[in-house]
Parts: structure tokens; sequence; C-alpha cells
């Protein structure tokens, strides 16, 4: 791999993400990282706590911005229609899943390894957890001004979209052709889907 160019900051994330996802995380030393990002070991330790706060980096601002999106629309509910914004979280959250899953796997196959990011991440307040409570707060948003249904169970609404986006990112691997569903098309049919079952009779605006 060719040094990275740029601030030391910007090129330890870009060749952390390129390492992770060629050699996969359990393989990405720090040592490793540094040398390819052109820089020395302490320089790394310099931005970062260790490898778990680079992979947690790396998974934040490398890969589809789910959190934004999230956080601006739970903080603006009745912008765009419910649809089209259902829509917009199951395209974001397909590709943040299909582009991180990769990366992650091979962390269950590390006891230790996988023990050291879980702590990590609770330090930092992150987690595969916190994209549901996100949805979740926005579904209640809406719910809020009248755009989800009373009797809607938000948290389990969150959970079905964001695990149908999860399970995409490797259930097709085992297919004769291991094509995914086009993000699009199964987006657009999540939304819809999952619309039927939380909105206001009629209510898709």
């Amino acid at each position: 791999m060719e040094p990275k160019s740029g601030p030391a900051r910007v090129r330890i994330l870009d060749a952390a993400h390129e390492l992770m996802l060629t050699v996969g995380l359990a393989r990405a030393t720090t040592k490793e990282i540094a040398k390819a990002a052109g820089c020395s070991e302490a320089a790394l330790y310099k931005y970062f706590t260790g490898k778990e706060e680079v992979f947690i980096r790396v998974l934040a601002e490398r890969l589809p911005k789910l959190a934004p999106l999230l956080h601006a629309l739970a903080a603006e509910p009745g912008r765009h229609t419910l649809e089209e914004n259902l829509t917009e979280i199951a395209r974001q959250a397909a590709l943040f899943y299909e582009q991180s899953f990769p990366i992650a796997a091979s962390l269950y196959a590390e006891t230790q390894l996988k023990r050291r990011h879980d702590d990590a991440m609770r330090e930092m307040e992150s987690g595969p957890h916190k994209p549901i409570e996100w949805l979740d707060a926005y579904l209640k948003a809406e719910q809020s001004i009248g755009r989800v249904a009373p009797t809607a169970d938000t948290f389990a609404a969150a959970s079905l979209l964001l695990g149908a986006c999860a399970q995409r990112a490797f259930a097709y691997d085992a297919t004769q052709d291991g094509v995914r569903p086009p993000v699009e098309e199964f987006a657009s049919r999540l939304a819809r889907t999952l619309l039927g079952g939380i909105s206001v009779a009629g209510e898709s605006a």
C-alpha cells in the first residue's frame, strides 16, 4: 500500500479504512496502520488511544453518515414525507452496514478483541445499538406531531428497519450469484412496508 497524503489524522483514518477492508480488523495493527499512513506509531497515538478508537472513528467518519441524518430528522419532524424520510434512512443504513460488515466481522472471531472494542465503544458512548435509539427518537418525534400512529411501537419499527438493512449486508454472499438486492429498490420497498404498519391511516406525507 502506498503511503497516504494529507494531514496525519486523515492519513491514519484512510490507511486504517483500507487495511480493515483488505486484511481485516484483527490483522490491522497500529504498527501497520501507521506504516501505511506514512507516520510513526507514536504519531498515531497522538490522535487516537488505540486501534479500537481508530475503528470507531473509521465507522463514524469514512462510512455513509447515518447518525447526522437521523439526528437532523428527529430535530425537525414533519420535514418531507414519512416515506421519503424512511426511504433515505433505509438507503443510508443499507450502505453503512454493507461497508461496515466486512470490517467488523473479524471482531467476532477473537473474543478478547471484541471485548476491547465493546469497552471502547461504551467509553465513547458509541455502539451498534445507537442507530436503533436514534431512529426510535426520530419516529417518536413524528409520533408527537401525529404522523406516526399513537399505538405504533417505534422501538420495534426502528429495530425492524435497521435489522433488515444489517441482514442485507451478509445474507446474500452464499447465493449463487452473491448479489445483494439493489439498494435503491430495497430501501423503497422496506420504507413502504414499514410505513404500512406505523403511519396514521392514509398518512404518507
